[in-house]
């Protein structure tokens, strides 16, 4: 027994250093001896005797460790592949899908489609088997894996719409799968995606909650998943979608008509070059014909634009670019420069600009289709066969560096040991040999791509670009609107609208006050918006939604970032007839009922409050920098904060909490990137607490609110939630003045002792106005929140500094506690003290046009990234930008008026509360 174990060990060394991978043949030798079946013939007379011969076994173990894995985990394959009529011969579709059916006994789907896997598995092998050993030739090959890829997108797609029947109901339209690119011509390799469109035949409604629409974006929903689903049986194929229409951004399926009004509309070359290769694999047959009867006149127009060559070489240039790198260009023979893309392309060219008058030429096989351009006379003889000879061999080194673990690679290997490998592999002698051979085959086809599709790029006409810093990487930007990412290519008519669309652009980022950052958003927002096409005609018919645009990506990177992230926010908002007008907190309310929100699912509430504050945003861009612009504002921004709290609330089943509103929020004067100083009334503790996470939780959609509790009693040390009893005791015997002073702007939000902590507060804060120190508390407050919150300059500080906001709003606070005049809202506290002469008309319009104007400094500040500012920027570039955005032509004229305000306040503080406090 030993000695056979030892003869067996010898044996599987000789065949391991024998071959191009002594160690992975081996390990797979090792592997299959351990797990082999005691009732099979041995293993060495099944290896020596194999039908194909061991050389070509050996090379399968030696090249492809995804295949090895598969013999290894089950040696019942290898087995099966010894069969003579499984290896020597290729099989039809009929015989897959019957050997396939008998596997599964009935039951395909069983155990997540398990044995559906394992036969596409064991396929795969044998077709990568039959190519190593050199007895299938190139269209077989992709033939095959071709027939295998259709049976799994068959078999998921049956199960799946049987299922979804048997479930929902059966639609009166029929529904079809068409395969695009390499699955579409039937020419599959061993890692490629199968690209895919969903189609159903019209609209309609199922049940009245479920309409075509939906049932047949489910059905496509579920198929990708049971496609990308991870095994332990392997993956069935990756799935793409990507090449249907508004790609990753449009719906999964759609309907014939809506088909047709896209690719009428708005289709581009790239995607008349993709429909070239549609083909019906699954559903309705009749309704893939009529789609592609359809659609005929797009694919292969009677009259091919000027520049289709162009835009496809165009296509190339930028692949090569921004794809590939340069580096590789010579070296991936999919992409890189002669490549397997270029001869597609030559092909797909040609049948573009002649397939309208020679119906031979509407073939999706590629192979097929340079047969049909020899037997027109479209190319001559010795072109046709350097193509030709050039894609096999280009497929087979494709193929090679591609079945070693089945993944998505096209690269040739530039270190020495894998390249020698693969030369072997391929029956070179040496690497070099292969080098050459590869070189000589590339080197062929680019010639033949230079003579059909021009690649002399259109000189751009030129445009102004003084009005930004980097002009180099601003070009570039324009240049990428007008012709697209590498990813794809837009059509001359899209390119046409956009030289009209430029100039205006330019004149608008002219007047920006970062043109730089302007353009780079406006470029990101196209990127995600999907359809250029319909955004430029869009942009040129309503010169109005540009200036939009480019002023809310100049103000606000906020509310860019957003746009970007939900393009279709845009629409949805501008197209509100409802856009100019302040929604009231009822209305926010009414609107918050209607989105079906719950304790534990609070994102539509998020998604609520973003949509808002950008349609604030999109309202302040275009409003005038008028002493009005920030007091709307303010109240728009208090009434959407209160109706969030108040909603949040009510899911929470926390209306026995009672909420005090302070500081700005408690006066409706809030700006962007505030949080809401609040107080919590009760004994609700664990509410409180919910609440507070709840609202600063932040996901995907942002967050609802941030909440400060802080100036409870005691501070952040003491307890969250005070009965009423608690702050009575408190603000009598240990509050200190500021917590007083803070109640200026206490507000009941809600619940049911607001009213009474209300009375509490005014009779304690009416108290501390009789001080006789009252002034000279206030102003000792002052000069040491200048000391503790400054920034070091006092120019900069606007809100902390000498004349600034805290100033202007404790000189109205002194002099209301001093008069006993309750009022939380600053400028309505301001005529309140004009009424009773407190302050002369003068005074107080001087006061609130300064305190407004350094209000609406902190606005454009907090607007840019919607947080919390309270200092100017320090940077000279960043002081400018911001005086733009106020209106001024530069900061020096910003200045002027900014320090007139800052004087004009601190003067009237000088004579209301210092000199009186002395």
């Amino acid at each position: 027994m030993f000695r056979a174990i030892d003869e067996e060990n010898r044996w599987i060394r000789e065949k391991a250093a024998a071959s191009l991978s002594p160690s992975q043949v081996e390990t797979a030798l090792v592997q299959l001896s351990e797990r082999w079946p005691a009732n099979a013939p041995p293993l060495v007379s099944v290896v020596e005797q194999f039908p194909l011969g061991e050389t070509a076994l050996l090379h399968l173990l030696a090249v492809s460790s995804i295949c090895a894995t598969r013999l290894m985990q089950e040696p019942e394959i290898l087995l099966w592949l010894c069969k003579p009529e499984v290896c020597r011969t290729s099989r039809s579709h009929g015989e897959m899908f019957n050997e396939l059916h008998a596997l599964a006994e009935g039951s395909i789907a069983k155990r997540d489609f398990t044995t559906l896997r394992f036969w596409k598995g064991r396929e795969m092998t044998r077709v990568a088997l039959r190519e190593l050993a050199n007895v299938a030739p190139l269209e077989e090959t992709t033939g095959e894996l071709s027939q295998i890829a259709e049976i799994c997108i068959r078999r998921v797609f049956d199960h799946w719409n049987a299922e979804f029947r048997k479930r929902y109901g059966s639609p009166s339209a029929q529904f079809a799968i068409l395969a695009l690119g390499k699955l579409g011509g039937g020419e599959l390799n061993h890692s490629s995606d199968v690209d895919l469109l969903f189609l159903y035949s019209h609209e309609g409604q199922l049940a009245s909650h479920l309409s075509y629409h939906e049932f047949f974006n489910w059905l496509g929903k579920k198929i990708l998943e049971t496609f990308s689903t991870p095994h332990p049986q392997g993956s069935l194929f990756r799935v793409d979608l990507r090449l249907r229409p508004e790609g990753s951004a449009g719906p999964l399926a759609r309907s014939l008509e809506s088909m047709e009004n896209y690719y009428a509309g708005f289709g581009e070359t790239w995607e008349r070059l993709a429909l070239i290769k549609a083909r019906g694999i699954a559903g309705s047959r009749e309704l893939a014909y009529e789609f592609l009867r359809q659609h005929q006149p797009f694919i292969y127009p009677k009259s091919a634009t000027p520049d289709l060559l162009e835009e496809i070489a165009n296509i190339k240039r930028r692949i090569e670019r921004d794809v590939v790198g340069r580096d590789k260009l010579q070296r991936d023979v999919k992409l890189g420069v002669g490549g397997i893309r270029e001869i597609e392309f030559i092909v797909q060219a040609l049948q573009l600009i002649h397939g309208a008058r020679h119906p031979f030429l509407q073939e999706p096989s590629m192979l097929k289709a340079l047969r049909a351009l020899r037997q027109l006379d479209l190319l001559p003889r010795e072109e046709v066969l350097t193509l030709d000879n050039a894609y096999r061999f280009l497929r087979r080194v494709e193929h090679r560096l591609q079945i070693e673990s089945e993944q998505q690679t096209h690269t040739v290997p530039e270190n020495p040991e894998a390249l020698l490998r693969l030369a072997r592999s391929l029956r070179f002698a040496s690497a070099e040999d292969f080098t050459a051979a590869l070189q000589k085959r590339m080197g062929g086809v680019r010639p033949i791509f230079q003579r059909i599709i021009s690649e002399s790029p259109v000189e751009p006409a030129k445009i102004n670009l003084e009005i930004f810093n980097d002009a180099k990487r601003a070009t570039k930007a324009l240049a990428d609107l007008e012709r697209g990412p590498a990813s794809f290519h837009v059509a001359p008519r899209t390119r046409q609208i956009f030289r009209k669309l430029q100039p205006v652009l330019l004149d608008w980022l002219a007047k920006t006050a970062d043109p730089d950052a302007t353009l780079n958003q406006f470029v990101r927002f196209v990127e995600a918006y999907g359809l250029r096409s319909l955004l430029f005609e869009l942009l040129v018919a309503n010169p109005k939604l540009l200036e939009l645009l480019v002023k809310t990506f100049d103000a606000s990177r906020f509310a860019g970032d957003l746009l970007t992230r939900r393009p279709q926010l845009l629409e949805e908002i501008t197209r509100d007839p409802g856009l100019s007008d302040v929604r009231s907190l009822d209305e926010h309310l009414r609107r918050l009922d209607y989105l079906g929100a719950s304790a534990f699912h609070l994102d539509s509430v998020r998604a609520y409050r973003q949509r808002q504050i950008l349609r604030m945003i999109l309202r302040d861009v275009l409003a005038s920098a008028g002493p009005t612009t920030s007091n709307t504002l303010g109240d728009e921004l208090s009434d959407l904060a209160e109706s969030c709290l108040l909603f949040t609330i009510r899911l929470l089943e926390g209306e026995q909490l009672t909420v005090i509103a302070l500081g700005k929020f408690g006066g409706r004067e809030l700006s962007y990137g505030a949080d809401l100083d609040v107080l919590f009334v009760g004994d609700n503790i664990r509410t409180a607490q919910n609440l507070i996470v709840a609202t600063a939780q932040p996901t995907s959609e942002g967050n609802i609110w941030a909440l400060d509790s802080r100036l409870r009693p005691e501070g952040e040390k003491g307890p969250l939630v005070c009965l009423l009893e608690t702050y009575q005791a408190y603000y009598e015997h240990r509050a200190q003045l500021w917590e007083i002073h803070a109640l200026s702007r206490a507000r009941r939000v809600t619940g049911p002792l607001g009213n009474q902590f209300i009375e509490i507060a005014r009779h304690y804060w009416r108290k501390a106005g009789r001080r006789p120190d009252l002034f000279e508390q206030i102003d000792t407050m002052l000069e040491r929140i200048r000391r503790e919150r400054g920034s070091g300059s006092d120019f900069l500080d606007f809100k902390t500094g000498i004349g600034g906001t805290i100033e202007a709003e404790f000189l109205v606070q002194a002099l209301q506690m001093r008069k006993n005049i309750w009022e939380p809202n600053w400028r309505r506290a301001s005529d309140r003290l004009r009424q009773c002469g407190v302050l002369n008309a003068a005074e107080a319009a001087k006061l609130r046009e300064a305190y407004g104007f350094l209000r609406r400094c902190e606005s454009a500040l907090r607007r840019y990234e919607n947080k919390a500012v309270s200092a100017l920027p320090s940077n000279p570039s960043d002081q400018r930008k911001l005086a733009i955005r106020l209106g001024y032509d530069g900061f020096e004229t910003f200045r002027r008026d900014y320090v007139d305000s800052r004087e004009a306040i601190h003067a009237l503080y000088e004579r209301q509360v210092r000199n009186k406090s002395l």
